[in-house]
């Protein structure tokens, strides 16, 4: 058993930006072999972001479906990654949002007062990011807080 003492004022808050993709897997993966640099002395926050709910499509629901609704696609993200989490003994802070995911990512960093963003990227080409747009790309645009893309 390894023991690192840090200082309580060298903890970061790091913002992990989670899909329930490969690419999730992978940056926890990352995440989990470099415990020097992501050990459990820092304030992690797991954020996803679902899809909005059109308005046209909202207006006629109750707005109790339409938030259950949203926590229940985050929760199919979150479910693995509560079962990673417990394996790796890592206290993390699970929160949800609904809306464009870069902004959303990039405003909750802000409001959170992360530190840095840790995200897995996709591996789309530079002309597929043109074309389809990134939330990768998108954050690094609109967010003021290091990123670290994990490929």
């Amino acid at each position: 058993m390894r023991v690192i003492e840090t200082n309580p004022e060298d903890a970061m808050k790091i913002l992990l930006a989670v899909d329930g993709s490969s690419a999730t897997k992978r940056m926890l993966s990352h995440i989990a072999a470099h415990d020097e640099m992501f050990g459990s002395a820092h304030d992690d926050v797991v954020i996803t972001v679902v899809a909005p709910v059109p308005g046209y499509a909202a207006r006629f629901l109750d707005q109790k479906i339409v938030d259950d609704y949203y926590r229940e696609e985050a929760e199919k993200v979150f479910q693995p990654i509560r079962s990673f989490v417990e394996m790796q003994h890592w206290k993390l802070r699970l929160i949800h949002a609904h809306g464009h995911a870069a902004e959303v990512i990039a405003a909750t960093a802000e409001m959170e007062r992360c530190d840095l963003i840790v995200m897995g990227t996709h591996g789309h080409s530079s002309l597929g990011n043109v074309v389809l747009g990134s939330v990768a790309t998108g954050v690094l645009a609109r967010s003021k807080k290091p990123v670290l893309l994990i490929p």
